[in-house]
């Protein structure tokens, strides 16, 4: 490990201004609704806050949560690939962010930045940063999942030629529902234990994630927002909303570490869409809209052709 000293402080501070920007970001894009802000504690040590827009104009509901805990033992789902880790205390810091927008046309999009600290006896074991952020949509263009790749694909070329593929792939294979054998949506960045180029490149990459999310999201929700629908939109747009609680509760990494390490309910799963529907094997009629986004999208894609942005 490079033996540049890590600065969980330095690391604070960006993600309390990268929560205030992207509040202050989507508030505007909203056009009214403002985010409750809730302030918690955790017993074992830290605390953070959660800030929820409900019932906005474009959004339906919106929730970014930031974070700073401790606590006195690993959970396994941060030591299945550390195991000499195991039983060590960490320090973990984060904002993480989920928007369900409420027309059918606007997909749902979700970020997350993160910083951990592996500690026993008082000194460092080992550190890391992980995150990205990943497209939902139901009703899609093809133009924007093009644009948002090529903003994930501006996220990670100053780091290396290599780097916009090596996250997109690692994106796609991490968001795939192993029991509906389908993608979640169409991708973007998933990185993790990010830590072999040392702290301030580590570090680094981790800002260009956060700091390149609004880039990639917002001028969809622009061009989306006022597009007609109706309740066949609407009913498609709950069902497959239910795609995103499956996942998240059977395979989301950043819930499973809530739950397993006793954080606060209400942030963990403040991801949840407010409104959701199932359907007892549900079919789309082939040729429809609906059957597009299963033909088209929901596998994985190489969206910038020769991973080029034009």
């Amino acid at each position: 490990m490079n033996a540049e000293a890590p600065s969980t402080d330095a690391v604070i501070a960006y993600l309390r201004s990268l929560h205030d920007s992207i509040t202050a970001a989507l508030e505007k894009a909203d056009g009214g609704a403002v985010f409750r802000r809730d302030t918690w504690q955790r017993p074992e040590g830290g605390g953070g806050e959660s800030r929820v827009l409900r019932e906005g104009g474009v959004f339906e509901q919106a929730g970014i949560n930031f974070s700073h805990v401790m606590g006195g033992r690993l959970p396994a789902s941060a030591t299945a690939q550390r195991p000499e880790l195991a039983g060590a205390r960490f320090e973990a810091t984060g904002v993480s962010l989920v928007i369900h927008p409420r027309n059918p046309y606007v997909p749902t999009s979700h970020a997350n930045v993160r910083y951990f600290t592996a500690i026993r006896d008082g000194q460092p074991l080992a550190w890391w940063f992980g995150g990205g952020f990943d497209l939902t949509p139901y009703y899609p263009f093809e133009e924007d999942v093009i644009h948002w790749h090529r903003v994930a694909k501006a996220t990670c070329d100053p780091f290396g030629p290599d780097v916009y593929a090596k996250y997109k792939d690692w994106c796609d294979r991490y968001f795939f529902l192993k029991h509906r054998n389908e993608t979640r949506g169409v991708g973007g960045l998933f990185f993790d234990d990010l830590n072999e180029s040392g702290f301030e490149q580590s570090f680094a990459f981790m800002r260009s994630v956060g700091d390149h999310y609004l880039d990639a999201y917002l001028p969809i929700v622009e061009r989306r927002k006022d597009t007609p629908y109706g309740e066949r939109e609407r009913n498609f747009q709950l069902y497959r909303r239910g795609r995103y609680v499956e996942f998240n509760l059977v395979y989301d990494r950043g819930t499973i570490f809530g739950l397993q390490t006793g954080g606060r309910i209400e942030s963990i799963l403040m991801s949840l869409p407010p409104l959701v529907r199932w359907e007892y094997d549900y079919k789309p009629e082939p040729g429809t809209p609906e059957a597009r986004l299963y033909r088209d999208y929901l596998r994985p894609r190489q969206w910038l052709p020769d991973g080029h942005t034009n």
